[in-house]
């Protein structure tokens, strides 16, 4: 009697505890990536924040999460290597959720935004190539994902340099700022929505039925686009010019209207987000559960049941709400000092970033994007706006990912490997 046959339904409660666990860090570290910009801008209070993420992080995951995890399944190891012991590829699925939580679980205690996409890759990558053999590793897709580690912050670090320029030469710095707010922000808007409606059609609604063309999916974007702008404009004609308040801060009302715009791009990045990084939660789950249904067998192809989005949504839910704030403070405050203009700047960089990555086809990680977008908005104002300690320790722990989550994938399958057999 085959090892899954035997344990099969002890397997498969395992990599449900697993994943719920590593979709708990997703959540504690990454999701706070996402609303970090909108927290420490000041247009969003945590409380809000965590309401807006919960509500569009979840449906993000559940109605749009199936396609992304097709890399994490099946994208890194050779699943034609493996049909001949498929258990070893429960041990390192199991291994590398396990890794991956536990080392997104410590990064997240020091308040360190790392990526939960690399941290599941290095998991990955370590238990196969020590596990398996060097051969069952593609190469060429772990390098591109390397690439990615300098693609990804320089885009989004350049994109967000320039909106946020275009921000003080069109507003910041003209005679009428107030005016000038009312009159080019909505275009602004109109950019996010846009965008974001990108992000979300082409990184992946196949798994709910929707199959859009390139061309379609820009002709709803720019619909969805327009309706988005009109949704700002109607929310941003009661906002007066507060005399008071700008003589404390020249730009106080400015920024109120940049805060409903703030308001839209938060939104949006944690639809993106959880459509996209629930993958690294699910992904393994997914490959675990195909194995012990098909008793055994190692499928090149396996149907994503709702009930696994379903679990990294509430995963990610949970990490958000009884973790998230210390990596928000990270990315919020500690970069460099964010207000709603600037916080629009670097997430419309990020989510810019991502849809033009997903075109592609390059796995870039939504933290290193985003924190490269803040950086960028940090330099638009001098290097002196940038707290450089904080951007040393965020850098090394990038560094660290990926070997970190490769060595505890190492000891988690071999331990696991021992425990079944």
């Amino acid at each position: 009697m085959s090892i899954i046959a035997q344990y099969g339904d002890i397997i498969v409660i395992l990599a449900c505890i697993f994943g719920f666990f590593m979709a708990w860090g997703v959540g504690a570290n990454d999701v706070a990536n996402a609303m970090g910009t909108s927290v420490g801008s000041g247009a969003l209070t945590l409380k809000q924040a965590i309401l807006i993420a919960i509500m569009f992080e979840f449906l993000g995951a559940y109605l749009a999460g199936g396609a992304v995890t097709a890399t994490i399944r099946k994208g890194i190891i050779d699943p034609a290597l493996l049909s001949g012991s498929p258990e070893l590829l429960v041990y390192g699925m199991l291994a590398s959720l396990l890794a991956a939580g536990l080392w997104l679980l410590i990064a997240t205690h020091y308040g360190w935004p790392v990526s939960t996409t690399h941290s599941i890759v290095g998991a990955i990558v370590g238990f196969a190539a020590v596990g398996i053999s060097v051969e069952a590793v593609q190469w060429g897709k772990v390098s591109s994902i390397v690439a990615s580690w300098v693609v990804s912050p320089l885009t989004a670090g350049v994109i967000a340099f320039f909106l946020f320029k275009s921000v003080q030469r069109l507003i910041l710095d003209t005679a009428d700022p107030f005016a000038n707010a009312k009159k080019y922000v909505p275009a602004y808007i109109f950019l996010v929505g846009f965008i974001v409606a990108m992000v979300t059609f082409t990184k992946g609604l196949k798994h709910v039925g929707l199959h859009l063309s390139w061309g379609q999916s820009a002709l709803a974007s720019i619909l969805i686009g327009i309706l988005t702008m009109l949704a700002g404009i109607w929310l941003q004609r009661n906002i007066k010019p507060n005399a008071a308040a700008d003589r404390d801060y020249h730009f106080s009302s400015v920024e109120k209207i940049f805060g409903i715009l703030m308001m839209f791009t938060a939104c949006a990045m944690a639809f993106a987000h959880g459509s996209n990084d629930v993958a690294n939660a699910v992904g393994p789950l997914a490959a675990v559960v195909g194995v012990v249904a098909a008793g055994g067998e190692v499928a090149q192809k396996t149907a994503m049941p709702a009930w696994i989005l379903l679990l990294g949504g509430g995963g990610i839910v949970a990490g958000l709400v009884m973790y998230g704030h210390k990596v928000i403070a990270t990315v919020g405050n500690n970069i460099t000092e964010l207000t709603p203009s600037r916080g629009f700047a670097a997430t419309l960089a990020a989510a810019t970033t991502v849809v033009v990555a997903s075109g592609t086809g390059l796995p870039i990680s939504t933290t290193h994007t985003l924190v490269g977008a803040v950086l960028g908005v940090g330099i638009a104002r001098g290097l002196a706006a940038l707290n450089l300690r904080v951007v040393g320790t965020i850098f090394v722990s990038w560094i660290v990912t990926l070997p970190a989550g490769a060595l505890l994938a190492i000891m988690f399958f071999f331990m696991f490997k021992g425990m079944f057999s």
